[in-house]
């Protein structure tokens, strides 16, 4: 990339709720793959007469997620009227908020490389989606299931500074409203996207540049990603060449990156606002606000500050826990009125590393697993009392998913208890040195040799024999070769 030049970026992020019914109407909100226009009704299709009544568990959502994002809370709201044409806006205007956002001057934090950042948040605010076009060589097909869904637009400041921040601020948000339940953010199905404001200045300067160029409808982070590096290149150039980029919405030729020109970019006054005459304000007491941040869980930023700073794991440890609240929630199971942080680290690793193993295997939900959290706990707690191999220990974990049974009724079931004398093992290991003579000769030069002399011993027992101890008389026993 050119040095020369460096990123001013901000977000617009739509974001549907998760709800029954749509925004202003009682129509169902279950729209995807249902079949084209089996969701309408007139309030949603704009016919005359047809009055818009809000979804109140949309407002709700809305508010939460600005109690969340640190939103300074208008307690008189209202909507307007955003009027353009587009064929997939049936009313020839969008119900949306202009000057009384629901919220407005918040911040969300993350972090970059275990360096927590902060972007702030302009305004958050509640709308309607809208239709869906799909165009061919001849004809476009309107489609408007999706017309009058509940949306929530998140504008950032132009706090970017790098591509990491805008990936890690996108990560983060949509796990939190995954946490509060206000969406499933599926970006596959358009429950989450995002719009890209950018433009480039001279490294060091401080001041925001004479345009802007805004990408539309980008529905993925990867695509996100590759949209920034490509409008880079193309302002980049354009600016050292000494023109300015022209200040325009751009759309996705594809999956690529690779954008192109759709319009000049509008300003507020193009849309000619004005209040929605058919909905009255709204008023929210301190009562409403504060039963809303009461029902507010633990967010995935303070979740994983705790279990770095309490549980002291690695912060990629902690970030993998934090990917869903189903896995934190189950993880917060596993280890509920555990003390001992290095056996929390050791329930930590084999969370994700074993016993995702088994989900991804079998293609099942953590939900799904036959094991509760605490029968996991119990296994890890075997191993780290040294009364179970490694190797032992991922047997019992897949007979627990097989059966669902305690992890000790396994153990004392099959005999999978480790191999706790140590005159047994001794016989062991001298039995392995005699049918590996050469192997045991080559351990002076070659200190690697132990270590396939300890994997013949833990083959000879099965996995019963504890590694560690293995190690520490394999080595007691050569030195005296």
């Amino acid at each position: 990339m050119n040095k020369e030049f460096e990123f001013v970026i901000g977000l617009e992020v739509h974001l549907q709720v998760k709800t029954e019914s749509k925004m202003f109407c009682r129509c169902a909100a279950d729209y995807f793959g249902q079949k084209p226009n089996s969701r309408v009704c007139p309030v949603c299709l704009g016919l005359p007469g047809a009055l818009p009544v809000p979804n109140a568990l949309a407002v709700k959502k809305c508010l939460s997620l600005c109690l969340a994002t640190n939103c300074q809370i208008n307690k008189i709201s209202k909507f307007d009227r955003k009027n353009y044409f587009y064929p997939d806006l049936p009313k020839g205007y969008q119900i949306s908020q202009y000057d009384l956002p629901l919220g407005e001057n918040g911040f969300l934090e993350f972090d970059v490389d275990s360096d927590s950042r902060r972007v702030r948040i302009r305004r958050i605010h509640l709308e309607e989606d809208t239709g869906k076009s799909m165009h061919t060589n001849e004809e476009t097909l309107l489609d408007f299931n999706k017309s009058g869904i509940p949306l929530i637009e998140i504008v950032t400041e132009p706090d970017f500074v790098d591509i990491e921040e805008v990936l890690a601020f996108a990560k983060r948000l949509r796990q939190t409203v995954r946490f509060l339940g206000i969406s499933n953010a599926d970006m596959e199905k358009g429950q989450m996207r995002y719009e890209l404001n950018m433009s480039l200045r001279k490294v060091g300067s401080q001041k925001l540049p004479q345009y802007k160029v805004e990408v539309k409808n980008i529905g993925s982070i990867s695509v996100l990603e590759k949209v920034i590096k490509y409008e880079f290149e193309r302002q980049a150039d354009i600016l050292a060449s000494g023109k300015l980029p022209t200040q325009e919405t751009r759309g996705l030729r594809d999956l690529s990156g690779k954008t192109y020109s759709q319009r000049i970019k509008e300003d507020a006054d193009d849309y000619r606002y004005f209040p929605e005459p058919d909905i009255p304000p709204m008023h929210f007491s301190d009562e409403y606000l504060e039963e809303i941040k009461s029902t507010i869980c633990e967010l995935p930023q303070a979740r994983k500050h705790r279990y770095v700073f309490d549980y002291k794991l690695e912060p990629d440890t902690a970030e993998v826990l934090i990917t869903s609240k189903v896995r934190s929630d189950w993880f917060e199971e596993a280890i509920e009125k555990i003390k001992d942080t290095a056996l929390i680290k050791e329930i930590a690793k084999w969370l994700i590393k074993d016993v995702n193993a088994i989900i991804k295997e079998q293609k099942l939900k953590l939900s799904e697993l036959k094991f509760t959290p605490k029968q996991f706990s119990q296994l890890v707690e075997m191993l780290y009392q040294k009364k179970l191999s490694g190797t032992l220990a991922k047997q019992v974990l897949a007979e627990m998913n097989s059966t669902g049974d305690e992890p000790e009724a396994i153990v004392n079931r099959k005999g999978l208890s480790i191999m706790a004398d140590e005159t047994e093992l001794i016989k062991v290991i001298k039995t392995v040195f005699k049918d590996n003579a050469n192997v045991v000769g080559d351990t002076k030069k070659n200190p690697n040799a132990a270590k396939f002399l300890l994997g013949q011993v833990m083959k000879a027992t099965k996995g019963k024999a504890d590694p560690a101890e293995s190690a520490r008389l394999i080595a007691d026993l050569l030195s005296k070769e």
